[in-house]
Order: C-alpha cells, then structure tokens, then sequence
C-alpha cells in the first residue's frame, strides 16, 4: 500500500481507500470478509455515504475492534431513515442520523465530519441558517469530530466553502469524462476543475475522489462518452495524478472486488497508462500539461511533470512551490530543447517552450 498525508490533518492515509456505493447489496458475511482483506492489505480510509444503511453495521462489525486503525468520512446530511440513502439539511433528522451511525459504527468519534453533497449556493445558505453546520463545528469542538470535510461535485461551490477556512478535506468526482465534459456531474470547465485541484494542493486540503469510473460508464465502450473503454487502474493512476488528491475511493461488493483494485499496485505502467486520452479530449484541455510523466524518460533527466506541477502551483500562490522545485535535482532551464517530451505527450504539450517559461518564472 502507498500513503499520502493531508498536509492540514497530518493523517498518512491510503491512496486506494473504500466507496460504499455497492456493499450494502451483499450479505454481512461477503462484506465483512472484503473490509477485513481491504485492511489486512493497508487500507485505511473509508467513505460513508452509503448507498444503503446496512453498510454501517457491516463496518461496525469489521472494525469495531480495529477502529483506531481506520479512517471514516462521515456525512453530516445523508438520511437513512427508510434504509436507503437520503439526502437533508433538517437539523433534527441530521442529529439522530449522526447517533445512529455512530452506534452503528460502534464508534464515538469521527474522523473527517462531513459537510454533505452540497452542489449551489443555495444548498450552502441552507445548510448554514438550518444550523447543520454551527452543529457540526460544535461536534468538532467537543472532539466527537476531528476534521471538517466537504463534498460536492461543482467546483464553484467547492471554492465557495474553502473561502470558509473550515474544509481539511475535499470530497470530489474525478474522471476523465466529468473533467472533460461528459455526464451528469460534469460541473464546471476544464480549468475550473483543474484550478481547485490546485488550490487544494496549494491550501493543504486533502482530496478523496468519489466517482472515479463515473458510475462504470468509462469501463464500458458502448457506455463511455469517449466510445472507447477505459480500464480501472488507468482511471485510478488518472485520479492520483491531480494536484490535492489523497486517495480514490471505488465502490467494493465483495473481496473479488477488493483484490482487483490491490491490482494496481502489482500492475505494469503501462496498464496504468492513460495517454490515450489524449487521443479524444477536448480542445481546451489540449495543450495542458496533465502531469501523467507519458514523456519520461526525459534524455536530460528532467523530472517533467513534477516541474511542470510545481509550475502551476506557484502560479495559484503555492508559496511552498518554489522551495520545492529550487530542491530538485533537475530545473527547467537544464532542459536542452531535444523535443523528446514534445513528440511523446499525449495531451500535445509543447514542453520544450513551456521549460523557458518554467524558468523565467523560477529563475532558473
């Protein structure tokens, strides 16, 4: 397993993490045995917006005697009062949703309270004037929650909450398909999406990744917007290469499905490899350095995407960027202008011209 740690929390948490979209549909006994594997192989981070009720007390049941060494998002809006997921901002349904996830979960603290599914600005004002959130930061501060999270899939409101100061961690759908404008949660530009993506980096917010396959659609040809499959791991390495992202969170039935995603961390490059996108994507995102290393090796030993990364944080007042591009090995201005990265990049970045920039902007 790999780790990556929330720069605001200091929580070293699991790059491949658990969706519960799916497990409630399976016995207590399949979904035991699939945490228990997830866990037994490094997996510490698990999502909480369940698609059914039933997959709290399976987590309860898994984890009650290794809670400590779990992390749980917690959804401070989902309503499971019929048994399948709900959405509210009622501050009394919210209150007895809470305790009965806590018991649930046989657990009396959270790690990451979230501020649920919030998509308008409408959504936000509600949220607030039903006293949703002056409960939830009353809850952090009586250590029942330990961090704030968010989730959403718009990234104006994303932004819109981080003005806050509040969020520690972001919850948001990426993929291939919603970045470049396909489905139904394909909210905002490819440079909006991309410029929170950056802030978070640049923030210190961490980002769990819901939706990474866009409910399958991209694992399937004839469902896919781009007409052409994508594969799991190409869609996970696509997801952990952004700016901010922590951990990806795909949805598991069964331990079949927890031992597929293990998979990627024995899978070769290339099945991890997500240059073809570059084949079918958009216009404005052409010409974007997506930071996917499709051009090493470089012959000059330049570490491209890394370069290119701390590039556009500095650019969105990252003021860490600098010192870390200053520490490596490699600047842009050794670059020698060979076109090695510019005929290799999939998404036809002109790296080379790019470098100059890069190194007018660092200084060296």
């Amino acid at each position: 397993m790999e780790y990556r740690q929330n720069k605001k929390t200091g929580d070293q948490i699991s790059v491949i993490g658990l969706g519960t979209s799916y497990i409630a549909e399976t016995s207590e006994k399949e979904a035991v045995a699939a945490l228990l594997l997830a866990h037994k192989n490094g997996v510490n981070y698990a999502d909480l917006a369940a698609a059914g009720g039933k997959a709290f007390a399976y987590y309860g049941t898994a984890f009650s005697d290794l809670r400590k060494e779990m992390l749980y998002q917690v959804h401070f809006g989902a309503n499971y009062e019929t048994g399948e997921y709900g959405w509210t901002t009622n501050l009394e349904k919210i209150k007895r949703q809470i305790d009965w996830m806590l018991r649930s979960l046989h657990t009396d603290y959270v790690d990451y309270g979230f501020i649920h599914c919030l998509d308008t600005a409408e959504d936000w004002k509600s949220y607030r004037n039903n006293g949703v959130l002056d409960y939830l930061l009353d809850m952090k501060r009586q250590g029942v929650v330990r961090h704030i999270g968010l989730s959403t899939h718009t990234p104006e409101l994303a932004n819109l909450v981080l003005d806050a100061g509040i969020v520690e961690q972001l919850m948001f759908s990426i993929n291939p398909g919603y970045d470049y404008h396909h489905g139904d949660f394909a909210n905002g530009n490819t440079d909006e999406r991309m410029n929170l993506y950056w802030r978070c980096e640049a923030e210190g917010v961490g980002v769990s990744v819901m939706k990474p396959f866009s409910g399958g659609q991209l694992l399937d040809a004839k469902a896919s917007p781009f007409k052409r499959a994508l594969t799991k791991y190409q869609c996970i390495q696509y997801a952990l290469d952004k700016p901010g992202v922590l951990t990806v969170l795909p949805g598991i039935r069964n331990a079949e499905d927890v031992k597929e995603l293990l998979g990627f961390f024995d899978a070769a490059p290339e099945e991890r490899d997500y240059g073809v996108l570059g084949t079918f994507t958009p216009r404005d995102a052409v010409g974007s350095c997506v930071y996917c290393n499709h051009c090493q090796p470089c012959p000059a030993g330049l570490n491209v995407g890394l370069i290119n990364k701390y590039y556009d944080l500095s650019r969105v007042g990252d003021t860490m960027a600098a010192d870390h591009y200053t520490k490596l090995e490699k600047h842009a201005s050794d670059c020698v202008d060979c076109g090695h990265c510019n005929n290799r990049c999939p998404f036809r970045v002109t790296q080379s011209e790019r470098m100059k920039q890069i190194a007018e902007h660092f200084g060296k």
